[in-house]
């Protein structure tokens, strides 16, 4: 239909619709120049200048984030040293509180044993001391009933001390060497 409508017209004689008129072509170049120096001239600057600033910001962020990131890593190196310095610190204070323990253990060990010994030394003078008062006590009772015991076999009265502390002592005796004897041949079957 486009095609139809050219062909009328430029058949009748006038111009073709598709082609502006020389007017219309000059004022549409000096405006398309006008606009074209203001673009060149006011907003191409400002673009560009806009441009580096977004730039120079991006730049500016990468630098302090690979600055950051130096940092960081310096900061975990550090950490990592000091706990490995920890680690093995903590090492030696357990290390040596073994061995604190052990020495406690030891002397503890060698108090108990030192007073073991020396409760056990003065039981056995203790049991020495009854033993020795248990004997003394039997003795003068065993005595006192050996000379009670005699005077009745003999029929008289054994006063005298002397006498009769020597009869006590003779019949300890007697009685002391029989037990020795039994003891050494063990006992009867």
């Amino acid at each position: 239909m486009l095609n139809a409508l050219v062909t009328n017209l430029a058949a009748e004689g006038e111009q073709n619709p598709l082609i502006p008129a020389w007017y219309d072509i000059i004022w549409s170049g000096l405006w398309f120049l006008i606009i074209l120096v203001v673009v060149w001239k006011v907003a191409l600057p400002r673009l560009t200048k806009i441009l580096d600033e977004r730039s120079a910001a991006i730049e500016g962020n990468i630098a302090k984030a690979d600055e950051a990131q130096k940092q960081a890593e310096a900061a975990l190196e550090e950490y990592t040293r000091q706990l490995a310095e920890a680690r093995v610190e903590a090492g030696e204070i357990r290390e040596a509180a073994r061995e604190d323990g052990k020495k406690i253990v030891a002397e503890a060990k060698e108090t108990a044993a030192a007073e073991a010994a020396r409760i056990t030394t003065a039981a056995h003078a203790q049991i020495e001391a009854e033993r020795q008062a248990a004997f003394v006590s039997l003795r003068s009772e065993v005595g006192t009933l050996a000379i009670d015991l005699a005077g009745g076999v003999v029929g008289e009265t054994l006063s005298d001390d002397a006498r009769a502390a020597a009869v006590v002592d003779r019949f300890l005796a007697d009685l002391e060497a029989s037990s020795t004897v039994q003891q050494a041949q063990g006992p009867v079957a």
